[in-house]
């Protein structure tokens, strides 16, 4: 079983940045390949970008290549570096680990979530 829980969340203004950390209890942690996924207020759950077990293979949603970058170390945590932040991009944000091999953006694909932290960015 994992934990997870995120930080790094806050207020930012557009074109700001922020890294986002996701911090993982359990000794199988490297077993796990890891996502981050985000909500806005009246809106569903979508994916935001995933890495794989070992750290060398990412996928991200289209609409934050190129600005995020997500990676994991042998401390059991998940970074998710945010940078030319947009209004948009306002959301809470969660990371959730999943047994499957393959990079999944499906939310089903993830068995265990954190809690989440909320990113604002002002216009």
């Amino acid at each position: 079983q994992v934990q997870l829980v995120e930080s790094g969340g806050g207020l930012v203004q557009a074109g700001g940045s922020l890294r986002l950390s996701c911090a993982a209890s359990g000794r199988t942690f490297n077993t796990y390949t890891m996502g981050w996924f985000r909500q806005a207020p009246g809106k569903e759950r979508e994916f935001v970008a995933a890495i794989s077990r070992g750290g060398g293979r990412t996928t991200y949603a289209d609409s934050v290549k190129g600005r995020f970058t997500i990676s994991r170390d042998n401390a059991k945590t998940v970074y998710l570096q945010m940078n030319s932040l947009k209004p948009e991009d306002t959301a809470v944000y969660s990371c959730a680990a999943s047994s499957d091999i393959s990079l999944r953006v499906e939310l089903t694909s993830y068995r265990y979530w954190g809690q989440g932290t909320q990113v604002t960015v002002s216009s």
